[in-house]
């Protein structure tokens, strides 16, 4: 099975520091021909680098409001890790060649 990350611009920059949302689309059994959608890229606060937020799912405990992640590791909390890795190497790979574009 292979994984391709498929990188959609914010165009409309709404939210502001949203740059883009990422998809990773599976090639081979037992995934071929599906995707798993939800990533976001964003911009950092401090503005040294990028973050990336995992699909996730709202629901209310006691009135509050409340995410419930749903990529999460089985283990290894740092498993994470290697797929935010992923998903911001794609996204420096995309804006390189949209600026290489645009020159």
């Amino acid at each position: 099975m292979t994984v391709t990350v498929k990188i959609i611009r914010n165009e409309r920059q709404r939210p502001a520091d949203k740059l883009a949302d990422a998809e990773l689309h599976f090639s081979g059994e037992p995934l071929d021909g599906l995707k798993l959608i939800g990533f976001a890229i964003w911009r950092r606060r401090d503005g040294r680098g990028y973050s990336v937020t995992f699909p996730a799912r709202p629901f209310n405990v006691n009135g509050d409001r409340t995410n419930f992640a749903l990529l999460r590791a089985i283990g290894d909390p740092k498993a994470q890790n290697q797929v935010r890795e992923l998903l911001i190497r794609a996204y420096a790979e995309h804006d390189r060649h949209a600026a290489e574009i645009a020159s």
